[in-house]
């Protein structure tokens, strides 16, 4: 019996948001399917496969061995399958498939807009989504195929399964505070400067949390006791505007608060967390014509920006 008249697309769907939810109920009320019938399609690509996908873990499931090895190959699969659809569906369009773009904070605040600023100037046919989020959320939504590009810092390695990376450019994280804060300008931090003002660092699980956390303890600092976690740009900024916080983030995501002159660059050697900052793929995705535009120009932007 040929693989096509017994496996179905449905299988792909409930085997992949199965493994990503670990519930069976919540998979269920994810793709709209009673819990039965996600039950029942799991059953029937076991058969398929000939080896257990899941199993029994306390009072919930998770991947088999077999279903550890599977799960990547069916993500993928289903990803190019719905890369596929939206190219077709996209073709009756004189704008083109719609392009969906992860953007990471260190990104977002200036290089992903004024590209796509760019293009728009450049007259390129285009439609664009812009998604924002952490690291981890961008990537898995990338593996899912819901997104063509994520710019940002390289992810962890044993994250990269399937997934390319094209290097932009290199950055380190800094620390800032308001212009006006009576740590501006100050020719050394004192050592109790992250215990006297307000603090805000990368969430744990962030790409860059590790390197913040390496760093301290390079210099022999303490890490910040009550330190307030954030990946957000927006709520990062006014709190460090208006309430004399000192801000442990990516260069990028202050970048043009920097040349404002709104915040300052505070006196601590940072040069630890440079890393690199570029887009990254699906390596089986062929990329349509205006996301490969959307990253060529992204080479011309660091470009413009003295990035490169």
């Amino acid at each position: 019996m040929r693989l096509s008249s017994i496996l179905k697309l449905r299988h792909l769907e409930v085997f992949v948001e199965v493994a990503r939810k670990m519930s069976v109920t919540q998979a269920a009320e994810a793709l709209g399917m009673t819990q039965p019938a996600v039950t029942r399609a799991l059953r029937e690509l076991e058969q398929v496969c000939g080896k257990p996908l899941v199993e029994k873990h306390g009072r919930g499931i998770r991947l088999s061995s077999y279903g550890e090895l599977f799960r990547d190959h069916a993500g993928r699969s289903l990803a190019l399958a719905r890369d596929g659809v939206a190219l077709l569906r996209g073709m009756d369009e004189t704008e083109g498939p719609q392009v969906a773009i992860g953007a990471l904070p260190t990104v977002a605040a200036d290089l992903v807009p004024d590209t796509l600023a760019q293009l728009r100037r450049s007259g390129a046919p285009g439609r664009f989504m812009v998604m924002s989020g952490d690291n981890q959320y961008l990537i898995d939504q990338l593996r899912r195929g819901r997104l063509d590009v994520v710019v940002g810092r390289m992810p962890a390695p044993e994250t990269m399964a399937g997934i390319g990376f094209d290097p932009l450019y290199r950055e380190r994280v800094v620390a800032v505070a308001a212009r006006g804060h009576p740590l501006a300008g100050a020719s050394h931090l004192p050592p109790a400067a992250f215990e006297d003002y307000p603090v805000l660092m990368p969430s744990d699980g962030s790409v860059i949390r590790p390197l913040v956390e390496r760093m301290f303890l390079e210099q022999g600092l303490a890490l910040p006791r009550y330190p307030v976690e954030t990946v957000s740009s927006s709520f990062g900024r006014r709190f460090v505007l208006a309430h004399q916080a000192i801000w442990v983030i990516s260069h990028g995501v202050v970048r043009p608060d920097l040349a404002a002159g709104t915040m300052s660059v505070l006196p601590m050697n940072t040069a630890s967390t440079l890393g690199p900052v570029g887009f990254c793929a699906r390596l089986e995705h062929r990329l349509s014509p205006a996301a490969a535009r959307f990253c060529e120009a992204l080479r011309s932007t660091c470009a413009g920006q003295g990035l490169a």
